[in-house]
């Protein structure tokens, strides 16, 4: 009976060792578990990302981790983890962020709720055609898929052939992800283009001297480019439309400017403004035959809805601040020109 009773108390105390190693056997699993799970992954410096394509398994997914120089966590803790986060057979195709910081549980959520690095490519109003696909060429990491073709070629790409591409595309910040295009930038802005300007087309004032929303396209590229303050572009545009009405040209430096091309060096003299082209406005009735510009929603707005008033004519401050004086007459507005030279000439000397 006492060898029974000594050989139950030791099949006792095994068991209960063996529960207890046990326990403490889990116990280290689920601490080893859980502090990868949140613990940051080490070799990863910013800028880092991870590009999860289609057909990419989640072996392969861990694989470009590795490659990336990821080395925390077996293969069974990652697998273990997308399991409980439901991100097994659940990882979306895009680029992701691999920043300092990053944890195992984070990366994971991220790849399952597909929250891939985004790009900003920003279109900047008054830029011409040549400026704008200039900054396209340098943008990274769109695909590059425009650069061979003339600007005819271009707009039968874009399903508008025969347009003119200048002032097509409207100004403003495009989000894209890696894998889009050049040409996914322009269609988008082109498209934005158009349906800005047709509803400011369909509110327009009564009477405007435009026959169609591309005069209206026209007129406001030549506001954008004559001032940058955004309060003055509705009477800029009050003093042409009613210049138009008239039948007085607009003689406006910004066309002319845009005629002479590459030869303008950053100064326009008496000179240019006699030497005729399309679009000079000096020499020429009426708007010029096409958009000078990328024109913002202000500038279009300023076009189909201009100021009240009798102004005919403007000229800059010379102060520096870009704003400009407005006048009735001719005799009012040569001394608001006689007053912006003698400014200036305070300024930088004898011009």
């Amino acid at each position: 009976m006492a060898a029974e009773s000594r050989r139950r108390r030791g099949l006792g105390l095994f068991f209960v060792l063996s529960a207890l190693l046990a326990g403490a056997a889990a116990y280290w699993l689920y601490d080893r578990y859980t502090g990868f799970a949140d613990a940051p992954l080490t070799g990863l410096e910013a800028g880092d990302t991870l590009l999860v394509e289609r057909g990419d398994s989640f072996k392969r997914v861990l694989s470009k981790l590795r490659e990336a120089g990821v080395r925390d966590g077996h293969e069974l803790e990652w697998q273990a983890l997308a399991k409980q986060l439901g991100a097994i057979g659940r990882v979306q195709v895009g680029e992701y962020a691999l920043e300092p910081g990053l944890t195992p549980r984070i990366l994971l959520e991220r790849m399952r709720d597909g929250r891939i690095v985004s790009y900003r490519f920003t279109i900047v109003e008054g830029w011409n055609i040549r400026e704008l696909r200039a900054a396209l060429a340098k943008a990274t990491p769109l695909v590059q898929t425009v650069g061979e073709l003339d600007d005819a070629a271009l707009m039968d790409r874009l399903g508008r052939a025969g347009v003119h591409p200048e002032g097509r595309f409207l100004p403003e910040t495009y989000v894209y992800t890696r894998g889009d295009s050049d040409l996914d930038i322009l269609r988008r802005a082109n498209q934005a283009l158009d349906r800005t300007l047709q509803a400011a087309w369909e509110s327009r004032a009564a009477d405007l001297p435009l026959k169609t929303a591309d005069e209206a396209l026209v007129l406001a590229s030549v506001i954008e480019k004559e001032t940058g303050i955004a309060e003055e572009r509705p009477q800029i545009g009050g003093v042409f439309v009613r210049r138009l009405r008239l039948g007085m040209r607009l003689q406006t430096d910004p066309t002319v400017i845009y005629g002479m091309g590459s030869s303008y060096a950053g100064n326009i003299r008496r000179a240019d403004l006699l030497t005729d082209t399309p679009y000079n406005t000096y020499t020429r009735d009426g708007l010029p035959p096409t958009p000078i510009a990328m024109v913002g929603v202000d500038a279009i707005r300023a076009a189909t809805n201009p100021a009240d008033g009798d102004a005919l004519y403007f000229v800059a401050v010379g102060d520096g601040s870009g704003r400009h004086v407005f006048s009735r007459t001719l005799d009012e507005h040569n001394a608001a020109v006689r007053e912006y030279v003698r400014r200036y000439r305070e300024r930088f000397g004898p011009k």
